[in-house]
């Protein structure tokens, strides 16, 4: 360090010293800060001491008020129906203005009038019912909180067997919740969580009634219908103008539905919200994970579909397209309703109103089976819910598989008949088709071994084209084509494609039994595993086995004419085949005993028809002989004729175009 540096640093130090000399305060200036001081503690000591007298002013006058509170307030209570607290310990309430207040700073100074109020908030339940539904409405929200169908039982009951039809609860008391949602005054009001009362009741209906403001109500009008799985909604707005904005008005719908079938996971895998829009037709969330959609056109209904039941609804003039929203929650592992619940369906829905003095909004609910004939009775496209596949697949079902399943299920005979005989209809209808394919098979199983001495003879990719053109050539001869097999199954693939989809979505197989399976809508069991094993599970499904083995049978048979691999690096196919049998296994073992009982049959009659056709229709020497009359008839017209026809051709100038381009590069 320099002398300069030392200097300098000295100089700022004196600098720095009489500045905070000069800036010392005195002694009075010194006084007067500390009385300062004193006064605002003095102040924050008074402000403390007016807040204890506040709090105690409050206890001293909640028995005074108690009666105008039960009357005028209510209460603001969690999501768990308990009283809210803030951190002071107050329980706020709101008054008849919409203004927060805050009373008794302990529970135990509640008063059992007050708990009244909390009491007459949980609302009071009142039941009507028809032959079909039972239906619990609660003077809270003025909604549906529960729902039964009185026809159907859930597969816990139906295993019980003991002669007693439980009615099936859609959903119960926690798991719904309907209102409108619209902004009036400085509150966002929430009719789902006010009390109404009961303007009228009768037999099969009843009216709600709520009071907004000075001359405003709400009406809701419940009407349930004898016979039939629906009932009417009206909503009556009066008296709102000038207070709410009509387009603000939203109708709030939600739904957790309970497990009602024999697997979660496979009722899970069909839930999803569905809705249909007034040009663009109809359209769902995913089923696999959790989805939400703001709607893109107006809505004409809106359902909540699972496995076997759904809840619809539809207003008279389509819900409006601003402002409405669906969503579809799936619940992670580990949440409190992951084991009891399906999923949460949720909806936003704008009633489209023109103005809230005098409205009207006429909907109607449904609460019933996913049943073709349930649904198709309303001629509202109901049907589409169902998953019968989309194109042809839903085609198929609709216009062939459905009707002819309606007729036989019609004589009353037992479902496992009714599909034996399906199966039959079906493969008899199909049997010229396997007989085509047969055919081909077995000239295709005749021309193998000439085949094989073709591709001996050209072992080398430069052959490539050569060994083409004596194939064709063989083929053309023969009258043999590899692709006369292919196109017969092409046109029975849509008709297997299509029962995939048919029988997991068809109503009439639930809980319906037949030999070992006690649910054909569900996996059947022979034996229970001690563990559970991915993705095959926890059960043995002997229907999933007959199907695997017979599968198994019938690869192996139509095998017969296939080459072993003959190239390196391409799959082996005849592998390949003997492993989709396999994975049949465990695809299967889940799914609809009903499905794997329809495979099973379906490929035992395959092998029935194949076997007959080979032995009482088709003489494979016949077509020997007949093929070698062909090549020898072909091999003289070549002689005149040259004996090529426009595909070998061309094929012969792509081989010399081909052996030129090898010369020129060897130039």
């Amino acid at each position: 360090m320099d002398r300069n540096t030392i200097v300098g640093l000295v100089l700022i130090g004196l600098v720095l010293t009489a500045f905070a000399l000069f800036n010392q305060p005195s002694e009075e200036e010194m006084k007067k800060a500390q009385e300062k001081a004193k006064q605002e503690q003095l102040k924050a000591d008074k402000k403390k001491e007016e807040e204890k007298k506040k709090k105690a002013d409050a206890k001293k006058e909640v028995a005074s008020d108690t009666i105008e509170m039960a009357v005028n307030w209510t209460p603001k209570l969690d999501e768990n129906n308990e009283f809210v607290k803030d951190s002071a310990g107050f329980y706020p309430y709101v008054d008849s203005l919409g203004k927060d207040s805050l009373v008794a700073a302990t529970s135990s100074m509640i008063p059992d009038s007050l708990r009244e109020v909390k009491k007459a908030v949980e609302g009071d339940v009142i039941t009507l019912s028809t032959d079909k539904l039972i239906v619990d409405f609660n003077t809270k929200g003025g909604q549906i909180e529960q729902v039964k169908l009185k026809e159907f039982e859930s597969f816990d009951d139906y295993v019980k067997d003991d002669g007693k039809l439980e009615s099936l609860v859609l959903f119960k008391k926690g798991d719904a919740s309907q209102g409108l949602t619209f902004p009036m005054g400085e509150r966002n009001v929430n009719t789902s969580k006010e009390i109404f009362t009961v303007k009228d009741q009768s037999e099969n209906r009843i009216v709600f009634e709520l009071k907004k403001g000075e001359k405003g109500s709400i009406e809701y009008v419940y009407q349930l219908k004898d016979g039939l799985y629906d009932l009417d909604f009206d909503i009556n707005i009066k008296g709102l103008g000038g207070q709410v904005t009509p387009k603000n008005v939203i109708y709030n719908w939600e739904v957790a539905y309970r497990r009602t079938e024999r697997l979660m996971s496979e009722q899970r895998r069909v839930s999803t919200v569905c809705y249909n829009y007034e040009e663009e037709g109809f359209s769902y969330l995913s089923e696999m994970s959790s989805d939400s959609e703001d709607a893109e056109d107006d809505v004409e209904w809106v359902c909540y579909k699972q496995s076997y039941f759904s809840s619809f609804l539809r207003p008279d003039k389509p819900f409006a397209k601003s402002g409405s929203k669906f969503k579809v929650k799936t619940y992670e592992e580990g949440d409190d309703r992951d084991t009891t619940h399906l999923k949460k369906y949720t909806s936003e829905l704008n009633l489209n109103l023109k103005n809230v003095d005098n409205a009207n909004v006429s909907m109607n609910w449904f609460f019933g089976p996913n049943d073709y004939k349930v649904l198709t009775s309303y001629d509202e496209d109901y049907d589409q819910v169902l998953n019968y596949g989309w194109g042809i697949f839903r085609w198929i079902n609709i216009y062939a598989v459905q009707p002819l399943f309606n007729l036989l299920g019609s004589t009353g005979m037992a479902i496992g008949l009714a599909i034996f005989l399906l199966t039959l209809v079906i493969k008899g209808l199909l049997m010229p088709i396997q007989w085509k394919m047969y055919t081909s098979s077995a000239k295709m199983r005749i021309l193998k071994p000439e085949i094989e001495e073709i591709t001996a003879k050209y072992p080398n990719k430069d052959d490539a084209m050569k060994k083409q053109m004596e194939t064709m050539a063989l083929y053309r001869e023969s009258g043999a084509s590899p692709l006369a097999g292919c196109v017969p199954m092409l046109i029975q693939m849509p008709i297997l494609l299509a029962v995939f989809r048919f029988f997991p979505a068809t109503f009439d197989l639930r809980q319906k039994s037949f030999l070992w399976a006690e649910d054909l809508s569900s996996y059947d069991s022979i034996a229970t595993l001690p563990w559970d094993i991915p993705i095959y599970g926890d059960h043995i499904s002997l229907f999933t086995l007959l199907m695997a083995v017979t599968t198994l049978i019938y690869t192996h048979i139509n095998s017969s004419n296939m080459s072993a691999q003959s190239q390196p690096g391409m799959p082996n196919m005849k592998i390949i085949m003997y492993f989709f049998p396999i994975m049949m296994i465990f695809f299967f073992n889940n799914y609809s005993s009903g499905l794997s009982y329809y495979y099973f049959i379906s490929t035992l009659m395959s092998i029935t028809i194949m076997l007959l056709i080979k032995r009482f229709f088709v003489d494979e020497d016949k077509i020997k002989a007949k093929m070698a009359e062909r090549k020898a008839a072909a091999s003289n017209g070549g002689s005149k004729k040259g004996g090529k026809s426009k595909f070998q051709e061309r094929l012969q100038k792509m081989q010399e175009a081909q052996r030129e381009q090898m010369k020129n590069k060897k130039k």
